[in-house]
């Protein structure tokens, strides 16, 4: 059993699941295997307990665990129904439930037979399927869970950014480690972009080896559990050959912030003679590659973005474009390199702007494009990344897209080297790593 006084706060989340403590519906906690999910339920057990909350009022099962394997529907109800105090609020924390065969069936006896709050996770999109929204008639509340942040990154490995100031005149950031070694705090963020952000590697260290044994399991837990097995369970097209998977996750992953379309996939898988050109197993080969591509999907190991006309204002179908939920996958997968590091900036971008509650797309201007459109509420913002703003050309290339949008919101590109000019006729120019530490 994990001990909840050492584990570190994820507070982005925490609120949010406290901000919905106490109402009807069932709190919902998704997001890739081992970003956290686990400990967030723990964290809020924990805030239960500080707040009042006795212990034999709180159940806690993870289905992960040896000790509920193979648990039935009739089971679980029976073993939660064991565990209620009579005239006390109860509450219930369920790990990974999907693993139990028609587990919405006592879920929904749950919340009709006992005064009680549930929070359950799952590290698959069937968890939010239509069967289920269904069958709780939208009494659900889906919190997103991602690896960590840049900044939550720091805090996890325990660096302390300090400011000092610096020989212009203005301030510049230090971190400092645990043993007071100090570092720039670019090299800490290359170590973000080496190494990611899931919560693990927190206990290995940032050492390659152990991290990469790390990232190697979780990979492989999510192909297996989660799609291979997973397909053969809920009896829908089984997504078989762990081969071909492999092969679409690697094309995905070195395509990242590419436009793609699944018969560019098929085309490629089709040339190394993965895939027959027309029918593979009696079926086209595009519905194929759709099942597979659609598998890593609501296994949350990739996260596609479609494209929106500014002018037109429109989502258009064609070509959309894909992001690994975590850039530490990416290069355990492909191996370490520099040569589309703008790409790999883009992804970090991507996932913040979803941490920050932004609705995102990508922005098509006539023929350019923008990186993203992020909107929420009544508010918008338009990003693009690049690598530099020093040179001319890539100036003209980053900005002429934003020149074009007539509207008065937000428009920034982020960048590793801003520039001398921090703004270009209202365009700022910021640099990344101080926008993904702003509060």
């Amino acid at each position: 059993m994990i001990d909840t006084h050492e584990l570190k706060k994820r507070d982005i989340y925490l609120k949010k699941l406290i901000a919905f403590q106490d109402t009807e519906p069932v709190k919902v906690v998704t997001g890739i295997r081992r970003c956290g999910k686990s400990s967030l339920l723990k964290l809020m057990a924990e805030h239960l307990k500080n707040s009042g909350i006795s212990d034999e009022q709180i159940v806690e099962m993870n289905f992960e665990s040896y000790v509920f394997k193979e648990m039935t529907a009739d089971e679980f109800y029976n073993y939660v129904k064991e565990h209620v105090l009579p005239q006390k609020r109860m509450y219930f924390f369920f790990d990974e439930v999907q693993r139990v065969p028609n587990w919405e069936d006592a879920i929904n006896s749950f919340r009709v037979d006992f005064n009680c709050d549930i929070y359950i996770t799952g590290s698959n999109v069937y968890l939010l399927s239509s069967e289920y929204s269904t069958y709780l008639s939208g009494r659900c509340v889906e919190i997103k869970m991602l690896p960590l942040s840049f900044t939550e990154f720091l805090y996890f490995h325990n660096f302390e950014v300090k400011e000092a100031k610096s020989t212009l005149g203005g301030v510049r950031k230090q971190v400092y480690d645990i043993a007071g070694v100090n570092y720039e705090l670019r090299e800490v963020f290359d170590a973000y972009m080496r190494f990611g952000g899931m919560p693990g590697i927190a206990d290995v260290g940032l050492e390659q080896e152990k991290t990469l044994m790390l990232l190697e399991g979780i990979y492989s837990t999510v192909i297996v559990r989660d799609i291979l097995e997973r397909e053969n369970r809920r009896g829908q097209k089984k997504i078989t050959d762990p081969v071909l998977l492999r092969k679409i996750v690697l094309y995905l992953a070195d395509n990242i912030g590419s436009n793609i379309s699944i018969s560019s996939i098929g085309n490629v898988l089709v040339n190394e003679g993965l895939l027959k050109d027309g029918k593979r197993k009696g079926m086209p080969s595009a519905h194929t590659v759709q099942a597979y591509v659609n598998a890593l999907l609501e296994s949350y190991f990739f996260y596609d973005i479609k494209r929106f006309d500014v002018k037109g204002k429109e989502f258009l179908r064609t070509l959309g474009k894909f992001y690994i939920v975590d850039i530490g996958l990416r290069n355990y997968l492909l191996g370490f390199r520099n040569r589309d590091s703008g790409h790999a900036l883009e992804n970090v971008v991507y996932f913040e702007l979803l941490r920050r509650g932004y609705n995102v797309a990508i922005g098509k201007v006539d023929n350019s494009e923008v990186d993203f459109i992020a909107t929420k509420a009544d508010n918008k913002l338009y990003v693009q990344v690049t690598e530099s703003m020093t040179s001319e050309d890539v100036r003209t290339r980053e900005l002429a897209p934003l020149e074009k949008i007539n509207d008065n919101y937000e428009k920034i590109v982020l960048s590793l080297n801003p520039g001398l000019d921090s703004s270009y006729e209202g365009i700022k120019s910021i640099n990344i790593i101080d926008w993904l530490m702003e509060e």
